[in-house]
């Protein structure tokens, strides 16, 4: 995703165990879908990080956007016993993504004039 020009991805990181049984779908998308995701986003970093004994991931890095709360950038998915479309699935909504969470607004009526009388409720005696 882009934001007023700038891509929001900066760094993929496609972790992986080839030691466990359950890995054999994700070493597939590796090195069938991998290659065909990093041509469709030439403007990403896309890095394989081989571990040992974790389950494998999908971690995305954002750029920092200064807030005063929190500052992280990254968000991880994991992608244990997933099919190959699924993972180049996850790793498309995290290319999509913005590091932004959704907030929840507070009141159910967003608008730029609020009324003189205040809101309409069923109690209100006549």
């Amino acid at each position: 995703m882009a934001l007023r020009g700038v891509w929001q991805l900066q760094k993929f990181i496609v972790s992986y165990c080839n030691w466990a049984a359950a890995v054999e779908n994700n070493r597939a998308s590796m090195e069938s879908e991998l290659p065909v995701f990093k041509e469709k986003n030439p403007q990403l970093e896309v890095v394989t990080e081989l571990i040992h004994g974790q389950h494998p991931h999908l971690k995305a890095f954002y750029m920092i956007v200064m807030r005063i709360t929190e500052n992280k950038n990254e968000r991880v998915i994991c992608v244990k016993n997933m099919d190959p479309e699924d993972v180049l699935h996850h790793a498309m909504r995290l290319s999509n993504a913005s590091e932004r969470k959704v907030i929840k607004l507070r009141i159910r009526h967003v608008t730029k004039r609020p009324s003189v009388q205040g809101t309409w409720t069923t109690a209100l005696q006549f």
